[in-house]
């Protein structure tokens, strides 16, 4: 496998944001290129793509998220509000120098950079979707929807929304409980299909962990990419990033005016064949005709998990470079 070296040029820069601080590292020169990961990451996600989209002539950017890594971490829980988030990528644009970006985002990422393209199409002229579809606002309230989810299970996202409670499982052991998240939604180490669901927490102090595969890291990842996360994590806790899933209910609310509403932008989708976020959201690809009329393409990598772009960084490159070539046709 080639990946392109990761070339000196690679810079780390803090700007000014309504978050207070983001931190971002860019390497290229060219159209920008925002790069917004999602849980449990940071700007390292995308370590695979920055050096090509660079050699492809482009500005890369990929970013900390508000509550992640070197970036700030507001203590009000309502500061993670989605609102909030797409007025931290704004303002980065802004703060770069530029009029326009391409957004590419994963996981909350792909939510951050679809929300973004939503309500500021005059800055956000592409957005490329990496896992989770696009799903226009409105509906049930989130909260309603996740409760009925388990069953006798709890889902995971109703478990995280409790403040401390998700803190407690992962903070005393934050290298441990990452490497087995990563794997348990790892094309070559999730559990076997049958196996208890990594997705779900039993109801009787049950953890997330106790699913997850123990003591195999994916191929896609080292010992020392693993070290690069969790010395983050230590640092940071894991407060920020859980707020995003603690806020689902206020962005219901803050979107509400927007319920159904297409992205209209050129966009693409790419997902995992493996991952649940594309088997659980069949429907929302379904709706892509009318729910994102300028896909140019979507594409569902076969043998595939969640970690997409540092899965199959190749194929990603790949698909990006070429969309985004497009674009300037």
């Amino acid at each position: 496998m080639h990946h392109p070296a990761p070339s000196a040029d690679r810079r780390h820069r803090t700007i000014e944001a309504p978050a207070g601080r983001l931190h971002l590292v860019e390497q290229g020169t060219g159209p920008l290129v925002l790069l917004v990961h999602g849980f449990p990451e940071s700007w390292y996600s995308w370590r695979r793509q920055l050096p090509a989209l660079a050699a492809a002539g482009y500005r890369a950017v990929a970013l900390d998220v508000r509550g992640y890594g070197r970036s700030s971490k507001p203590a009000a829980p309502d500061a993670y509000r989605m609102l909030d988030l797409v007025a931290d990528n704004v303002a980065l644009v802004r703060a770069l120098g530029e009029e326009q970006a391409v957004i590419v985002g994963h996981d909350w990422g792909a939510n951050i950079a679809a929300t973004s393209a939503l309500l500021h199409p005059e800055v956000f002229r592409a957005v490329a979707l990496l896992s989770v579809p696009y799903a226009p606002p409105g509906g049930p309230r989130p909260t309603d929807v996740f409760a009925h989810m388990g069953g006798d299970e709890e889902f995971y996202v109703s478990y995280f929304q409790e403040p401390g409670r998700a803190e407690a499982e992962i903070e005393p052991d934050v290298r441990g409980w990452l490497a087995g998240f990563y794997a348990a939604l790892s094309a070559d180490t999730m559990p076997a299909q049958g196996a208890p669901d990594p997705h779900f927490v039993a109801r009787a102090g049950g953890r997330l962990r106790d699913r997850f595969p123990v003591g195999r890291l994916p191929a896609w990842l080292t010992e020392d990419e693993l070290d690069v996360y969790a010395s983050e994590f230590e640092r940071t806790g894991l407060t920020g990033a859980l707020n995003r899933y603690r806020n689902m209910d206020r962005d219901w609310a803050d979107l509400a005016h927007h319920a159904g509403a297409p992205i209209k932008q050129p966009s693409l989708f790419i997902g995992g064949a493996l991952d649940a976020s594309t088997t659980w959201m069949a429907d929302a690809i379904a709706a892509y005709p009318t729910t994102l009329p300028g896909l140019t393409s979507s594409h569902v990598l076969d043998d595939c998990g969640h970690w997409i772009q540092q899965e199959r960084p190749d194929e990603v490159n790949r698909l990006l470079t070429t969309w985004l070539a497009g674009l300037r046709g």
